[in-house]
């Protein structure tokens, strides 16, 4: 397991080294703009079988991903008008959209569902390696299922335990100010639903 402190190694070389750990089917523990998350490929099916075997969490619950703009968004889920408004109003941000995915999008996290959950983080490393990367990364919270999040590196690897042997390099920004998790909402249908209420208030129902 390695770590890069990010004060240290700065946002651009650490993106670097985490893409290249990603390309190779690593696991990463990154901060985000609310949470330490855990990032792997999205689209790669062993990958992200990592994180389920990690967090310990059910198969039937989906994971989302983070891209560096709505032009890769694009690439791989249907940017309908309501998606392209709130990426205006409120992206980079804590904001989840769950859209309908293009058809061909069958593996990762897009495997066996019609959706796909994007996050545009309103953080430099986020975005950094996004870009350096080329594609689609995970972004769920750094915890063991059922579990409180935890706002430092330490805190997270005795919570997960036996299991944080599946991480491979940890990006270390010190101890997270307590914030909210992102707001997700599903416009993959007809009319917008909240699926979870967070940092970010929008006026469609719960």
């Amino acid at each position: 397991m390695e770590t890069i402190r990010l004060s240290e190694a700065g946002v651009e070389a650490a993106a670097l080294r985490a893409a290249a750990l990603l390309r190779g089917g690593g696991v990463i523990l990154y901060p985000t703009d609310t949470l330490y998350g855990l990032g792997v490929d999205a689209l790669s099916d062993g990958a992200v079988a990592k994180i389920y075997a990690l967090k310990g969490r059910g198969k039937e619950k989906p994971i989302h991903c983070v891209v560096s703009d709505l032009e890769m968004a694009a690439e791989y889920a249907d940017v309908n008008d309501v998606a392209r408004k709130l990426a205006r109003d409120f992206l980079p941000g804590p904001l989840t959209l769950v859209l309908k995915k293009k058809s061909g999008i069958n593996t990762g996290i897009a495997k066996r569902i019609d959706t796909i959950g994007i996050r545009i983080p309103d953080n430099d490393f986020c975005l950094a390696l996004a870009r350096k990367f080329g594609k689609p990364y995970t972004t769920t919270s750094a915890n063991a299922s059922g579990m409180e999040p935890l706002s430092t590196v330490d805190g997270i690897l005795t919570q997960l335990g036996d299991n944080a042997r599946y991480i491979d390099l940890i990006i270390d920004a010190g101890e997270l100010s307590k914030r909210e998790p992102s707001t997700v909402v599903d416009l993959s249908g007809g009319t917008p639903l909240i699926l979870r209420e967070g940092a970010i208030r929008l006026p469609f129902t719960k």
